[in-house]
């Protein structure tokens, strides 16, 4: 009866330890992929054929909003995810307090903000009273005032650059009405204000392109900052398919991929090798 109790347990304890090695994923050859539609979930479509020959099955799911593919990714139904730049990824970990659970482990374009108009061909046409729509959140919200200080419609306060809030604002060059609201919003309401400054995916799922009047530089230091990083579980950032998907990224076949899709409205920042 020892005998049978023993070998009993020692099947229990060899299923248990299977079951603990699947539920790490070492051997899992999916990739579940959270992405804005317009560019990143576009950009994973296109290297979905070499990571499929590589053995993997790819799960894209799509997002509109900048909250849950950063909450999803921290709840573990996601491994990975592309739509947004560092210094937002870290605001929000700070506010969610999760600092240590999600990183960034690759840079793959940039997306130049830029002022884009329906209503007006110029920045020349800027007057007293026009509405000016900016994003409200902290990294986005500082780069569109810092723009609009680069067009000489603002001053900011002396030290002042991406980092700047409304409060910063020194002097208003020309008397314009700045109004803050979700970066997505700026661009689904363009019609509604004079001018709106816009992110490169927002512009290009909106359709407006082609109304954008100046963006920030490709070679700024912007496009240093905020490059759109692929984020993952920090506990699993050397994971093998983790690297199989940048080593997808990381390729002269992806740049040039971005650049005749997009035209400058995206800018890619590969290959780094």
């Amino acid at each position: 009866m020892k005998k049978l109790v023993a070998g009993f347990l020692a099947v229990v304890l060899l299923a248990g330890c299977g079951a603990k090695s699947d539920d790490t994923g070492k051997e899992d050859k999916t990739l579940r992929i959270g992405a804005s539609t317009t560019p990143h979930a576009e950009i994973i479509k296109h290297i979905q054929p070499a990571l499929e020959k590589e053995g993997y099955t790819v799960k894209i799911t799509e997002f509109t909003d900048y909250v849950k593919p950063n909450q999803a990714l921290v709840d573990g139904d996601l491994d990975a995810n592309f739509f947004q730049h560092k210094p937002y990824m870290d605001d929000w970990a700070k506010k969610a307090g999760a600092q240590d659970k999600i990183t960034s482990v690759f840079s793959v374009h940039f997306e130049p903000i830029g002022i884009y108009s329906l209503n007006h061909k110029s920045l020349d046409e800027v007057k007293d009273g026009m509405k000016i729509s900016v994003p409200n959140d902290p990294t986005n919200g500082g780069r569109a005032l810092k723009l609009l200080a680069d067009n000489n419609i603002i001053t900011l306060k002396d030290g002042k650059g991406v980092d700047a809030t409304k409060s910063d604002i020194a002097k208003y060059n020309v008397k314009v009405e700045i109004i803050e609201m979700q970066a997505e919003t700026c661009a689904a309401s363009i019609q509604d204000v004079d001018y709106a400054v816009v992110n490169g995916n927002n512009a290009l799922n909106a359709k407006i392109s082609e109304n954008v009047l100046t963006t920030e530089s490709k070679d700024s230091e912007a496009a240093k900052t905020y490059g759109n990083i692929i984020a993952v579980q920090t506990a699993h950032k050397d994971d093998e398919k983790i690297k199989a998907l940048i080593n997808a990224l990381n390729t002269e076949d992806v740049k040039n991929y971005i650049d005749e899709t997009y035209h400058g409205i995206v800018v890619p920042l590969v290959p780094t090798k």
